[in-house]
């Protein structure tokens, strides 16, 4: 009997009704002092609210109670908003309000995740909400916990739902989704994607076909034309089995955040986003991780688990805080690569000196392939530059950032005086100036 009742006892609230009611009790004691025709009224009172506390108390604990389930999916998509269900449902004979905490992983950083709803007799709810992690790894959530009352609200009984259960972040396979779709539908032009025309050609003949509008008369063939009686073109395929290899550093210089996410998971969505778009176009993706040494090396491959593979390795790289070895870097890329490739260097520079010490080793990997080095703008520094100056201090400090802003400019010029491709662009705009970009290139032929 002691256990029981210690165990309904850590289970059991009391409300915020039953303190109003033990307030006016209280009162109307202290006023028996001073009104004697009050009587017996403050007893009264107090026993029938112990009486409706009793009867409240065999109202929640009596029967099965409620049922909770909390619905998570296999994995969340870093950087973005991810859906979660709480399943309840009500086996009380009588309606009840109900409380719910849901224990999300500290990485979240919310305390006031709190949900309230009603539910009638045998009636089920399904609450959904969702998260946004911010950085890559296991994230753990605890139980869900429900607070019930009875119409009479004097008190409230709390269950207990679930046991503790891990589930990892990945890079944002959700953006990666949201692009296949809008390609399957042409819709990619809402998103920013352009349609690239083509310049030229493809020497890769595919067959000859019937003419029709649009088609580039050049591409005519007159035998075929003649012998059929109607106009008849040649059609070409782009060429396939390029590669295409990302490579992503994870110095210091890269955990400069931007919306909570640092740069080098805008980096990593943006890696994982080109690489389906790469193999989609049959083109072969591969990866490299870059710090004070070389991470991780995929080979560039369009097997069906290339990106699955590329997704396990993004998955688990951090950030460093020594700078990166831009020479072992050159290594790798000649012993790994054999062929020439289009290689995407994510990275960052701050200042022009930075950027000429990695310079000569960038132009040597410039030689036997086609580099482009993205980097980011400072987005700080540019709403600084873009706001007018009111004062002295406004004018000096946009002063400051108008010499980052065009030093940042000189260095496009600056790779593009040596051959070597760039985009500067802002983090949230990466993934479409890097997915045009490539589109861009592919339907140029330059690589």
């Amino acid at each position: 009997m002691k256990h029981l009742f210690i165990k309904y006892y850590k289970d059991l609230f009391l409300g915020k009704r039953l303190f109003a009611g033990l307030g006016l009790c209280i009162s109307l004691f202290l006023f028996a002092f001073f009104l004697p025709w009050l009587g017996d009224l403050p007893y009264i009172c107090f026993w029938a609210l112990l009486l409706l506390v009793f009867i409240d108390l065999v109202l929640l604990f009596r029967g099965k109670g409620v049922f909770s389930r909390r619905d998570l999916p296999e994995r969340l998509s870093n950087g973005d908003d991810n859906e979660l269900h709480i399943y309840v449902e009500s086996f009380f004979n009588f309606p009840i309000a109900i409380g719910i905490i849901d224990e999300i992983p500290f990485q979240f950083q919310k305390r006031d995740l709190w949900f309230k709803s009603r539910l009638k007799p045998g009636e089920h709810k399904t609450i959904t909400y969702t998260l946004r992690p911010v950085k890559r790894g296991e994230y753990v959530f605890g139980q869900t916990r429900l607070y019930v009352k009875s119409p009479l609200g004097l008190v409230s009984r709390r269950f207990n739902f679930g046991t503790t259960y891990a589930i990892p972040v990945y890079p944002s396979f959700l953006q990666l989704r949201k692009y296949e779709l809008m390609a399957i539908s042409n819709r990619l032009t809402e998103i920013g994607i352009k349609k690239i025309r083509r310049v030229g050609h493809s020497m890769e003949f595919d067959q000859v076909k019937n003419y029709v509008q649009g088609d580039d008369y050049r591409t005519v063939n007159w035998k075929a034309t003649a012998r059929k009686g109607e106009l008849m073109v040649n059609s070409f395929v782009e060429e396939k089995a390029q590669h295409i290899y990302c490579i992503i550093d994870k110095s210091r210089v890269m955990k400069m955040p931007f919306d909570g996410l640092s740069l080098m998971d805008y980096a990593i969505n943006a890696s994982l986003v080109l690489s389906n778009v790469a193999l989609l176009k049959d083109d072969k993706a591969g990866l490299i991780t870059l710090s004070e040494k070389v991470g991780s090396i995929v080979p560039a491959d369009r097997r069906p688990g290339q990106l699955g593979k590329i997704m396990e390795v993004l998955y688990k790289e951090k950030t460093q805080y020594l700078e990166s070895n831009i020479e072992a870097l050159h290594l790798a890329i000649r012993s790994v690569i054999k062929q020439r490739s289009l290689i995407l260097f994510f990275t960052n520079y701050e200042s022009m000196s930075a950027l000429h010490r990695q310079l000569p080793f960038l132009k040597h990997i410039a030689k036997f392939h086609l580099l482009m080095i993205v980097f980011f703008e400072n987005t700080a520094v540019k709403s600084m530059h873009d706001l007018p100056a009111r004062d002295v201090e406004g004018i000096y400090i946009k002063t400051i950032a108008e010499k980052f802003v065009y030093e940042k400019r000189l260095m496009v010029k600056e790779l593009a005086k040596h051959g070597i491709l760039s985009i500067l662009t802002s983090p949230e705009n990466l993934t479409v100036n890097v997915v045009n970009r490539y589109l861009a290139i592919k339907a140029q032929q330059k690589i």
